[in-house]
């Protein structure tokens, strides 16, 4: 199946050289572009996409503005797209805020073209993505510094989770893949995607992204705890 992409981001030069990478792929077909948030949101709403390639600084409407609006749009729009921030910043506030609003990942704008062309895919799929070189790093940080805010105790919802379910979610906030979460469980790796599957639903959430958000304000891990 082709994966339908659109890139926004306000320079010119990056749109096309994206754009140029991710065509020449047989399994990826991108299908519009946008120089701002605002003009990326009516892209993407006409052309349905499967994955938003969205900058974070740009004029007009931000990517943090965009993402929320795409990720929670108005009624009447069923089909939401994946949304990957692309940031020149390694730990940017806006990058832990549009991970709050629902996006699947970041991607630092200087990675090697072929991380770009495995986290469209990756992200298409339904997992998240997360810069492996500032991933604890930058949602440890981010957590501690900025609780949740105006929300109902996140701690309560997980007395709806099962002892191994709880466990899978913390090794998820540790940042390990579904392979290092079966070997450390001793588990078959299906059966992890299984316990995911029920966290994410039991928890009313979209992606492993948001998990990892919710395990750290829920206070289930805290920055600098290591896996037992």
């Amino acid at each position: 199946m082709t994966i339908r992409v659109i890139i926004v981001d306000d320079q010119a030069m990056v749109r096309a050289g994206f754009a140029a990478l991710l065509s020449a792929q047989a399994d990826i077909d991108v299908v519009g572009e946008a120089p701002d948030g605002r003009r990326g949101i009516e892209v993407s709403r006409s052309v349905h996409p499967d994955v938003v390639l969205m900058d974070v600084r740009m004029p007009e409407m931000d990517g943090l503005a965009a993402a929320r609006e795409l990720l929670n749009p108005p009624v009447g729009v069923a089909r939401l797209p994946k949304v990957l921030m692309l940031t020149t910043f390694d730990v940017d506030d806006y990058v832990y805020e549009a991970l709050r609003a629902g996006a699947s990942g970041f991607l630092l704008k200087d990675a090697p073209p072929a991380d770009l062309i495995a986290a469209v895919r990756i992200v298409a799929a339904g997992e998240a993505l997360l810069a492996p070189s500032v991933t604890r790093r930058l949602i440890a940080d981010f957590a501690q510094q900025r609780p949740a805010r105006g929300r109902k105790d996140p701690s309560l919802r997980l007395s709806g989770l099962t002892p191994r379910e709880t466990e899978v979610l913390e090794l998820i906030a540790r940042g390990l893949s579904n392979q290092e979460i079966a070997e450390h469980l001793v588990v078959a790796e299906q059966t992890v995607k299984t316990h995911i599957g029920r966290v994410l639903s039991k928890l009313s959430l979209r992606d492993r992204a948001q998990a990892v958000i919710f395990a750290y304000e829920s206070g289930l891990v805290t920055p600098g705890d290591a896996p037992a």
